[in-house]
């Protein structure tokens, strides 16, 4: 028989072996985790800025990178709508960078294709998290789409449904006069007829709290690059 000494060295040599092993394991898995995060949310810019798989080919974590390094440009403005030097979105530290906002711009064949701004808020159960895109008139939405919520499936996570987002295309954030106001969703259709209607979408049945709450964090959000976007549209214009 082993003496007791002998007995708990062996435990001690053994838990300390698979505590080695779990550690490896967890820190190969979490930065396999944090790359397949990353990539999701770039899949995800890219969805709202018009980009859409090859019919039958889906996005691969390859692929998403190679469209996002070779049509997208990464920078960081502040609220005064200045470019920051020497910043890009990878840079901010959510709790200690203040007055830096990451922005992604569009490129096709040399022009500027669109802008995206990530966007988040309170829904119903919850905060919910993805990216508004923007027409290079500064002015017009391209495209909207969410990577994370947890809103009631059939109800408020419709958000995340193509026939839904669909209905922000081509609608207009800013008034006659060039004044923010945002995009609101409505309870039932859009009266084509209203004047309003150029800055209105389809609401979701149901989903009044979730819809409440998109309108006003979108908007929120879109106060933040509002200097930044009235630049675009000054210069768009002249």
């Amino acid at each position: 028989m082993h003496s007791n000494r002998y007995t708990i060295l062996f435990t001690m040599f053994t838990t300390m072996i698979l505590a080695f092993v779990l550690s490896s394991v967890y820190s190969n898995l979490e930065e396999q985790t944090q790359r397949n995060v990353q990539a999701d949310i770039k899949k995800n810019i890219l969805s709202s800025l018009g980009f859409t798989p090859e019919k039958g080919k889906p996005w691969t974590t390859e692929n998403v990178e190679k469209i996002f390094k070779s049509s997208v440009t990464s920078f960081v403005v502040d609220k005064n709508g200045n470019v920051i030097p020497d910043m890009l979105p990878e840079d901010i530290d959510p709790k200690v960078t203040t007055n830096a906002y990451p922005l992604y711009k569009k490129m096709n064949d040399g022009k500027v294709d669109g802008f995206a701004i990530p966007i988040s808020g309170k829904g119903l159960w919850g905060t919910m998290y993805g990216y508004f895109a923007i027409e290079p008139d500064g002015a017009t939405a391209k495209g909207i789409t969410f990577y994370k919520h947890i809103e009631t499936p059939g109800l408020g996570a419709e958000v995340d449904k193509p026939w839904f987002q669909q209905n922000y295309i081509g609608k207009k954030f800013i008034d006659e006069n060039g004044v923010l106001i945002g995009i609101q969703t409505v309870k039932g259709k859009v009266d084509q007829s209203s004047p309003e209607a150029y800055h209105q979408v389809d609401g979701i049945s149901g989903a009044t709290i979730t819809s409440r709450g998109l309108n006003e964090f979108l908007l929120k959000d879109l106060k933040i690059y509002d200097a930044y976007l009235k630049q675009i549209r000054k210069n768009y214009n002249s």
